[in-house]
């Protein structure tokens, strides 16, 4: 499968570089990245930078890491690539189709990961028809963190929402949470560490085992206790369950956006 040839090297394919480097999945020397303006992952990884035209038909995968707007820009190699060079295209909203007619007809993989990739702890969702791509991206992407398959490509927008955008929602509560414990009384520092390690901590015990949240949550949620009364709050009317229902359509819908 390799070389690899990595189109964009900003955050998410820093992220790539990063857990590759990290696992030992492949060595460095097996990538080439095009970028004009690659970050440091990539400038410090000891890849092949932007390689002339000549070199790209070597690549035996090319994965699509550049934002939607921008896709079709970084697609113009495809005239240079091999007949046989499987597509993995991590383009968030650009459909099967699409990457599929710009490719001329070479097999293509979706993927939807996420940046916690760089430390093995991504998660990716993936949609392939075909099974040689979708082989393809689980050698991509199951050494760095969690793979689900997809089999109807409508639900990459769901997995998006959820999976792709999700880091954000939970930085989006710690900032709140911290905000929060200032208001009551704590210092900074103090609100910074308490809303961080307690995420951190509690994200870490979710992953460690397969109980179930629900089931995490009423074990630290004593009867007429401090927690149940926040949670009323939370779990109540307009509190987290609507709130992230109202998020996750936000964020499909949008993919279903960029991907018109």
């Amino acid at each position: 499968m390799t070389p690899i040839l990595l189109l964009g090297a900003g955050r998410m394919g820093g992220a790539l570089i990063a857990g590759w480097r990290r696992s030992g999945a492949f060595a460095m020397g097996e990538l080439m990245i095009r970028d004009p303006a690659p970050g440091p992952e990539a400038l410090g990884s000891g890849a092949e930078l932007n390689p002339d035209a000549a070199a790209l038909g070597r690549a035996k995968t090319v994965v699509v890491a550049v934002k939607p707007q921008i896709w079709r820009e970084a697609a113009a190699v495809a005239p240079d690539l091999a007949a046989d060079a499987i597509v993995v295209s991590i383009a968030a909203g650009v459909p099967l189709a699409a990457l599929a007619e710009v490719f001329a007809g070479r097999r293509i993989a979706r993927v939807m990961p996420t940046t916690a990739a760089a430390i093995g702890q991504g998660t990716a969702s993936v949609c392939a028809p075909d099974p040689e791509a979708r082989a393809r991206a689980h050698a991509l992407f199951a050494p760095v963190g969690a793979v689900v398959d997809l089999e109807d490509e409508a639900l990459m927008h769901a997995a998006t929402a959820v999976s792709g955008s999700g880091p954000a929602y939970l930085y989006a509560f710690v900032e709140a949470l911290e905000a929060a414990a200032r208001v009551a009384g704590l210092s900074p520092g103090a609100a910074s560490t308490l809303a961080r390690k307690t995420v951190v901590g509690a994200a870490a015990l979710l992953g460690a085992g397969d109980e179930d949240p629900a089931a995490l949550r009423r074990q630290v949620t004593s009867p007429g206790g401090t927690t149940e009364a926040a949670l009323a709050v939370l779990m109540g009317k307009g509190g987290l369950g609507p709130l992230l229902r109202a998020a996750v359509e936000a964020a499909a819908r949008r993919s279903e956006e960029l991907g018109a």
